[in-house]
């Protein structure tokens, strides 16, 4: 799994001009899925980001995590997280898992993140077009990939 995590003051997503996820201080997911992605992906990474201290405590230093500022999310499913720009100029999706994998895990995540957060997460349409604005807060901008854990 891939994630672009954004710090935000507020983001929301629309499908087809009707919002279907709104979130005002909190993190936007992005999330990619391939076919090696298991469980232990998703507990690992719905943890680390629940957890990850990038807002700002009394001090202005990023020491308090989402759940520290009781803060909201909003996942979004994209598949060109995992694009290969090797070869040419048009990218290579072919490590994106086909919705038949990617779906299930993605729904997996999503209710993992709810338990390791405590309340509801927000999202996108998995596969829909999707239009996404957000006001990065920062801006703070986090690529985690569960395949190169650093």
């Amino acid at each position: 799994m891939r994630a672009v995590i954004q710090r935000t003051s507020h983001a929301s997503v629309k499908v087809d001009g009707q919002i279907t996820g709104q979130i005002e201080k909190g993190l936007l997911v992005l999330l990619g899925i391939e076919d090696a992605d298991t469980t232990e992906d998703i507990e690992w990474l719905s943890g680390k980001i629940v957890n990850l201290r990038i807002f700002d405590d009394e001090n202005g230093v990023m020491n308090l995590s989402l759940k520290d500022v009781d803060g909201d999310l909003l996942i979004v499913s994209q598949f060109t997280l995992h694009a290969s720009t090797k070869k040419g100029n048009r990218p290579s999706y072919i490590k994106a898992s086909k919705p038949d994998i990617a779906i299930p895990l993605y729904k997996k995540m999503k209710a993992q993140l709810a338990t390791d957060l405590g309340k509801k997460i927000q999202s996108g349409i998995f596969g829909a077009d999707m239009k996404v604005e957000l006001l990065n807060d920062g801006p703070v901008t986090i690529i985690i990939d569960t395949k190169n854990k650093e």
